[in-house]
């Protein structure tokens, strides 16, 4: 259905308030008309009934888009992924229902938004689970001002909403875009909420974590199957060079014991290195 309406977009028109003024222009419909051309949409597959139906509610997009102006989106873009949202919710809207138009397509105009600003805002990464999309549409609605909530406010959005309270903190945190220190600083009272107390260490540093984590991967999977990759000599070089719990084994003594050169052990230990380095890559 999208490919075969026709209505203005803010980047055809050429300013975002020209399509405001250009929206607010088309008549509303009578309730009637609205059953009547619904009627013919889901009927006979009428494409100017659903033009109409979509042009006479882009008014109701563009409101609902100023909404979510405060995550830093450029508003035509939230209005028009708005516009997709609604002719989703013409396309599947059912006149015989009783219901409104309007109150049928917020649902759909909504989702369509979120989506944008879930895949689009770099500070919302995180937003992957119920909770925490609830938790990133909600928490400036529920903020009394514009300030940092204290512990009573977090306790109280964190009941609202049922998530925890370092979530609401943390996500507060990336809302308003400040640093703070990774061990809450002096005040003890907001200790409990410092981001050191999301790790499963308390007294990790974030980097060891990471370290730690990452050397675990590679012993247990990615290392384990790139030694097996090699034949047995590389194999055996390499593990006695690197992988030893004591003292390494020098060029000279592999050499002796395989016969050859230094330098010929330093070959096929480059070589083996390198075919590691690349098996490895892609579990980086």
């Amino acid at each position: 259905m999208s490919q075969a309406l026709s209505f203005p977009v803010p980047s055809v028109v050429g300013s975002i308030d020209q399509y405001i003024q250009a929206v607010n222009r088309v008549p509303l419909l009578t309730e009637q008309q609205e059953v009547e051309l619904a009627t013919r949409l889901r009927d006979d597959g009428d494409v100017d009934a659903a033009r109409q139906l979509v042009m006479s509610h882009l008014r109701v997009v563009v409101a609902i888009a100023r909404g979510y102006l405060g995550y830093g989106l450029p508003h035509a873009d939230l209005i028009q992924e708005g516009n997709i949202g609604l002719m989703k919710a013409v396309k599947r809207f059912d006149p015989t229902r009783g219901v409104r138009l309007v109150s049928f397509a917020i649902h759909w105009i909504k989702a369509e938004i979120h989506e944008y600003i879930l895949k689009n805002w770099r500070l919302v990464k995180i937003a992957t689970t119920k909770a925490q999309r609830k938790l990133f549409f909600n928490l400036r609605s529920l903020k009394q001002d514009t300030g940092t909530l204290n512990r009573d406010e977090v306790e109280a959005v964190a009941t609202q909403l049922g998530v925890k309270p370092e979530e609401v903190v943390e996500m507060e945190t990336r809302l308003s875009g400040r640093d703070i220190p990774i061990d809450g600083g002096n005040d003890d009272e907001d200790e409990r909420f410092a981001p050191i107390a999301y790790l499963p260490a308390p007294a990790a540093e974030p980097s060891e974590v990471l370290e730690r984590a990452e050397r675990a991967h590679l012993q247990d999977t990615g290392l384990k199957q790139a030694l097996g990759a090699l034949d047995e000599r590389s194999r055996t070089i390499v593990e006695r060079r690197w992988l030893t719990d004591g003292d390494s084994a020098t060029l000279h003594e592999l050499a002796a014991e395989y016969g050859v050169s230094a330098e010929r052990i330093r070959q096929i230990e480059a070589k083996a290195m390198q075919k590691m380095r690349g098996l490895l890559a892609p579990a980086m």
